[in-house]
């Protein structure tokens, strides 16, 4: 008979500021890990006046958006780094007196972070995942593989990924040794077709074509979607999160029933918007809502 699982609860009390500069200069130096404070409730610091809405236009690190001079910790995990000049500079001083604790940019090390939230999550990652660095949690585990990909939420039960465009609270070196992301990690982020619809089939190319392949297959016809998409946006001016999800929902209507969208595109996707201000959360849920109302 299987013996249930206990997670032992890792308390976190708030540290003292001392502490707190000495595990970030140590991720610093140590790995180059890419860190930034949060505050209570493992919330980023919001950004400042100068930077409210991404008037700015964002950090150079976020795709297609323009450079960011505001030396304050804004724009949640993009403002992640590992410069000590940058870390140790009055405005990020004054941010680390009142941060909670220290997170970091997994994506912009290298790193994928698999998000294990219970008891239940833990389980199932042993019987499925391969082995790697674990990191106990307030509630569960990270599990932590080298290599990087596109984050998702809630892709099962208590599972999240964490990588590309998302951050992750420090919690520890962990135990074990860090292996390569494996198949297993990045095939959680592919959803299954919907059963109801019928199997993907080849569409019928324009006449005059000359090809009777799939048209979103053509690299130059995908490409000035995103880019269509990616420009629409931009510019918005007001009412962000409807004119992403409208925007989602036109992408998927066009290019979501044929295999043809990657990690890549919807990467550029989510950056886009988060550099208008939305959250990694709005993102998801948008992406998430436009799929169910197309039965993808």
């Amino acid at each position: 008979m299987t013996q249930p699982i206990t997670i032992r609860r890792v308390p976190v009390p708030r540290p003292r500021l001392p502490e707190l500069l000495q595990t970030v200069r140590t991720l610093a130096a140590s790995g180059g890990l890419p860190v930034l404070p949060l505050r209570a409730g493992k919330a980023p610091f919001r950004n400042c006046a100068r930077c409210t809405q991404n008037a700015c236009g964002g950090r150079p690190n976020m795709r297609n958006a323009g450079p960011c001079r505001c030396a304050g910790v804004c724009h949640a995990w993009a403002a992640a780094t590992a410069d000590p000049s940058v870390l140790t500079s009055p405005a990020w001083m004054a941010a680390w007196r009142r941060a909670a604790c220290v997170a970091y940019h997994p994506g912009a090390a290298g790193l994928t972070v698999v998000d294990l939230d219970d008891a239940a999550a833990v389980a199932w990652a042993r019987k499925t995942l391969p082995a790697t660095r674990v990191v106990p949690t307030t509630r569960g585990e990270h599990w932590i593989y080298r290599g990087a990909m596109s984050s998702h939420n809630a892709v099962r039960p208590g599972v999240d990924i964490k990588s590309s465009m998302s951050y992750a609270r420090y919690l520890g070196p962990g135990t074990g040794t860090m292996t390569v992301l494996p198949d297993a990690v990045r095939a959680l982020a592919v959803k299954e077709p919907s059963r109801a619809r019928p199997e993907p089939h080849a569409i019928a190319a324009p006449a005059g074509s000359g090809s009777g392949e799939c048209r979103h297959r053509t690299p130059a016809y995908l490409e000035r979607g995103i880019a269509m998409a990616e420009q629409r946006i931009t510019e918005a001016r007001s009412a962000v999160h409807a004119t992403v999800y409208r925007t989602f929902l036109a992408v998927l209507s066009t290019h979501g029933r044929c295999g043809c969208l990657t990690d890549t595109h919807v990467a550029r996707l989510f950056a886009v918007a988060q550099a208008k201000g939305e959250t990694l959360r709005h993102c998801t849920d948008a992406w998430t809502n436009a799929r169910t109302r197309l039965g993808l």
